[in-house]
Parts: C-alpha cells; structure tokens; sequence
C-alpha cells in the first residue's frame, strides 16, 4: 500500500497528501460511507472513530489482524480501544458463545453466571467488594457518580479538564450540552497543589471524585502516585467517596492500576474487555454502598435492564477473565507493552524529533512535542496535524492505531514480528518526515 510521496513543505500539504493517497486506494470504503450518509449523522453512529476523508469499512478480523473492504489487511494496534484485548475471534470465546447459544440466550432471568462471573472480579480487584453488571462504562461511571450522591446527600461531582468518563460525563469541552446536568467541580489533572484546595474549598457539596489513574482517550497520561494519593487522603477527611474509572486501566496489571499503586478507591468502574470482547461493564467498590441496590431492603434503589446479565457477555467474560487474561497473562502483556513503548522512545530520541510515547503497560499513546506530559494541556501543545499524518503513514504500512488520538491498546495475540514492524514503521515516519517537525 505505500505510496510514493512527494518532499512538503509543510504539515498541512504533507496532510492533504496523505488523505488523497487514502482516499484513492480505498475506494470500497468510501463508498460504504457514502451509503450510510442517508441513514445516520454523517454516515457515523460512533464519534470516536470517525476522520476525514471517511472511515475504513472493516469487513474481518482474526487474532492480530483486520481486512476492510477494499482488500488491505493490517496489523491492529487498537484492539478495540482496550476492549478487543484477546484478539479477533478467539477460539476460547468464540466456543463459550456458541456452548450458551446452544441453551438460548433471552431468559429473562438469572444464572450461576452472574456470580461465577462477579467472584472473578472482586478476587482481582481490591477495592470490590460488592458489584453489579450494566452493558458499558458510560454505565458504570454514571451509576457510580449517582450512587456517592445518594449515600453522601451531597449534589456535586468532581472531575479534571480533559477526562472522558463515558457519553454523558465528560471534561472534555467547557461545556457539554449532553452532560448529565449534575453540578461539577473541575480541577487540572495531576495538579496536586491545585487540587487539593478546590477539594478543601467545595467539600461540603462534593459527593465524589471521579477520574482515571491513566488518561486513556486523553492521550494515556499516568496520574502520579502523589495526586493519586492526595485525593485519596482528601476524600477520606472530608467524606467524599473516590471513584477510580478503570475502564480502561483495569487491564494494566492482574487487577487494575489500583492494584499496581496501592491507592484503593471506594468505588471502581469497570468495562471494556471484562465480557470478553461483547458489550459489558461493572459498577462496584464498598459494600456499604453497593448494598443499597439490594432488592430484599424497603428503601432499595432500583438499578434494571435488561441485557446486564445476559448471558452470551457473561459466559465469554468467564472465559476471558478465567482461562486467557489470567493474572499471569496480564503481568506478561504489562511488561510487553512497557518494552515497546522504550523501544518506540528510543526511536525517538535517536532521531531527536519532537515525538514521544507515553502509557503504561498495553497502553501507549504516541504526542508530537518534547517535555513532560502531565495533563491534556500539556499534550495539547503538541502538533495535532503531525499526529494525524503519523496515522496515515501507518496505514500505508499496514499498521493500524487509533485516528488523531494516536492511542494503541495490544492485544494477547500481537507477536514479536508484529511490535517489530510497528517499531520500523516509526522509524521510517521520522526519517520521512523530519523536516516537518518543529
């Protein structure tokens, strides 16, 4: 697929280079987009994933590797935006769906799923010792924020410029008309200082805090163990409950990033890959709270719906969880991952461009500025447009990472082979491109 480029001048020629060489060779693609103009926004049912010219129709994927539509196969380096974390149609998982297909799948009641499925999880995670199943993150954010309202009486919620918790909470814009219109408090991420006063300033109306212990969308940036510590030791004295969104970093260690810095929350969002590839998430964290979902109590809050423990998601999360993520898995990817991402860097810094890796473990996120990231401000001084071109140049290589975020989640199935040619394919981005860096 590589195409011969022409020597830019500048970023933005260097750009709409790159998108005419897409556009030409993926002409299925565009058709498929085209087609679907009529039916939905802009041909899109999923912001995240949309760019310009038009999205790449997929059409197959199989362990580390998807085809689309006009006949290109490329090794994934999304899996999924973390949830694609045991590769493309896994036989394990594949054989527990159909096992459950075989006995129906609408039931409309419970299993031994449902627990077999929970144990698996608060034996993983240490901040867990009640949960319940809802059918994404966005869920499980939401759920959570509203349960620490209801269990402090307090109306406000916390969280830092730039985190995503999900469709209907995010810190992403000043201001976000589809925000659940809950009152908010919003502080600079992995400000300690800065943080801390603002928890001190509106406790007596701060129910939670809520962010991630790695921005995962927001470019993979860890929290420092002492903002991660601060807050905790904040929301203790003030009663403030902590909710740590692990919806993403819960796969960086056998039971989380809490797990790995020892910083407990109250309450932990989970979703992703924990239904072993199917739509799933999980809400859950202090007994004292969660039993307030009890059904056997008078003053129970209610919590339904109708796919949280359907059964297809629950058998292939047992599966996944049980027999293929195990804890000794999820230490072996961990480590993996931090390996390529020094291997990436070291490109880097070789080359002396203005580039860098960031993450922890299976995650990383690739930014176009030297200095430290700390937060999505600090990533924002980066060039966007250079970032852009970094994914088109990879597709003509075969290697697929997230449009304009730049983020990459590994798989299990991913080899040595494979990070070594992701490894080549930056090392061929800046040396072509060098002379478009700042």
């Amino acid at each position: 697929m590589t195409a011969a480029r022409s020597i830019n001048a500048d970023v933005a020629e260097a750009l709409e280079e790159a998108k005419a060489n897409y556009a030409r060779v993926n002409p299925t693609s565009r058709a498929t987009h085209q087609k679907a103009i009529p039916t939905m926004p802009g041909g899109n049912t999923r912001t995240g994933i949309f760019f310009d010219p038009f999205p790449i129709a997929w059409v197959r994927g199989e362990g580390a590797r998807l085809w689309d539509a006009d006949g290109h196969d490329y090794i994934d380096f999304i899996s999924e935006a973390t949830a694609g974390i045991y590769g493309h149609s896994h036989p394990g998982i594949r054989k527990a769906i159909e096992d459950r297909m075989d006995l129906g799948w609408n039931l409309g009641g419970h299993t031994a799923l449902e627990a077999e499925l929970a144990s698996i999880l608060i034996d993983r995670f240490p901040s867990i010792e009640r949960l319940r199943f809802v059918n994404s993150g966005t869920e499980a954010n939401m759920f959570n924020v509203q349960v620490a309202r209801v269990a402090t009486g307090r109306p406000a919620v916390m969280g830092f410029n730039g985190c995503y918790h999900g469709g209907f909470l995010t810190f992403t814009a000043a201001t976000n008309p589809l925000n659940v219109p809950c009152e908010t408090v919003v502080g600079t991420y992995n400000d300690v200082e800065g943080t801390a006063a603002l928890i001190d300033k509106h406790a007596d109306r701060l129910a939670a805090i809520i962010f991630e212990p790695m921005m995962g969308g927001g470019g993979c940036i860890p929290a420092s163990l002492e903002f991660m510590q601060m807050i905790r030791e904040r929301t203790r004295k003030h009663g403030i409950v902590m909710i740590l969104d692990e919806v993403m970093t819960s796969r960086l260690s056998s039971g989380g990033l809490q797990l790995k810095t020892g910083v407990i929350p109250d309450l932990t969002s989970l979703g992703k890959y924990i239904g072993g590839g199917l739509p799933a998430g999980a809400f859950g964290g202090r007994a004292d709270i969660l039993d307030r979902f009890d059904p056997r109590k008078s003053d129970a809050l209610p919590h339904s719906g109708t796919y949280n423990n359907n059964v297809m998601t629950l058998a292939a999360g047992i599966v996944g969880l049980g027999k293929i993520y195990t804890k000794e898995a999820a230490t072996a990817l961990n480590a993996r991952g931090d390996g390529l991402r020094k291997r990436l860097n070291a490109v880097c810094d070789r080359a002396g461009v203005a580039m860098q890796f960031t993450g922890i473990g299976s995650m990383l996120s690739v930014h176009m500025r030297r200095g430290e990231i700390r937060n999505p401000q600090d990533a924002a001084k980066g060039n966007t447009k250079l970032r852009e071109l970094f994914f088109f140049d990879l597709l003509e290589q075969g290697v697929h990472v997230m449009p304009k975020r730049g983020l990459m989640a590994l798989c299990l199935p991913l080899t040595d082979a494979d990070f070594d040619t992701l490894v080549a394919a930056v090392e061929e981005f800046v040396q072509a491109r060098r002379s478009l860096f700042d």
